[in-house]
């Protein structure tokens, strides 16, 4: 059955009031890019959808050591912003320019992998999502926390991804996306790290993968080998194989399960090494 109500709310409120009146049966979309080629191919056939264009939700602004992007935002938006460099990177790996003017910060949240290339970048800067419902009001979890399984997350029905709030990094970061061609591709892997160290030693690690598990996800087990330890050749090492038993890849027809679990372990090591010679 073809869309019968299409709503494009002018405000915060009246998105919530819509949500709260139709319930699970009102498709939610922003830039579109995720639920119409699903919709156009009929695979999604939903009655009523909500545009959340004119919301009020695209603006980006900087707030006391903090970048908060608002959830329709664009990813051309983003990626004009200057504050975070890797988030820039991240954006320009992210489809064509039509997706990316089209593409929302927060519609990439719900991308399944192998997209969703910008949430691994938030994920690595400890990013937090804004969730509203006109019950509850506001609430903010950590994006570590939003992703919940495949194709699933934290999001409850009766509300609405606001914001996402982003600390301006103070060590190093570094990115990088590995796929058959150099651009408008899935992934094979993704690779986002923040390091932060103090003399020779790492305080903070965070090491976040894509295309390599259910979601985006962060790896812990190696962030924590590296805290305490300086950032050299052989620890470099010990944390890239850590990362690559950490993750749970799946084979499909970008590539198997061993071949993602390898390059993982190669790009981590290469984007940690490359951090080593920035100093």
């Amino acid at each position: 059955m073809a869309v019968q109500d299409y709503f494009l709310p002018k405000s915060l409120d009246q998105a919530l009031d819509l949500l709260v009146e139709h319930g699970p049966s009102l498709l939610v979309m922003a830039g579109g890019t995720i639920a119409m080629p699903l919709i156009n191919d009929g695979v999604s056939m939903p009655e009523k959808v909500m545009g959340l264009r004119h919301a009020g939700l695209n603006t980006i602004r900087r707030d006391n050591g903090t970048l908060v992007i608002g959830a329709t935002a664009t990813l051309t938006q983003l990626g004009q912003q200057d504050y975070i460099p890797m988030l820039q990177e991240a954006v320009r790996h992210i489809g064509g320019w039509q997706i990316r003017n089209m593409g929302t910060v927060g519609g990439n949240l719900f991308a399944p992998p192998p997209a969703g290339d910008l949430a691994v970048a938030l994920l690595a800067l400890d990013a937090t999502v804004t969730l509203a419902s006109k019950k509850r009001g506001l609430r903010t979890i950590l994006l570590q926390e939003f992703f919940t399984g495949f194709m699933t997350t934290a999001l409850a029905p009766d509300e609405l991804v606001t914001e996402v709030r982003v600390p301006l990094p103070r060590g190093k970061t570094g990115y990088v996306k590995y796929a058959r061609k150099h651009a408008n591709t899935p992934a094979i892997v993704t690779v986002a790290t923040h390091i932060v160290t103090e003399g020779n030693k790492v305080v903070d690690a965070r090491l976040a993968l894509n295309a390599v598990g259910p979601h985006p996800i962060r790896a812990q087990r190696a962030e924590k080998l590296l805290v305490g330890l300086p950032l050299n050749a052989e620890n470099i090492s010990l944390a890239a194989k850590e990362a690559a038993a950490e993750c749970d890849p799946s084979t499909d027809a970008i590539a198997t399960d061993w071949y993602r679990r390898r390059m993982t372990e190669v790009f981590v090591r290469r984007v940690l090494e490359h951090l080593v010679e920035q100093e």
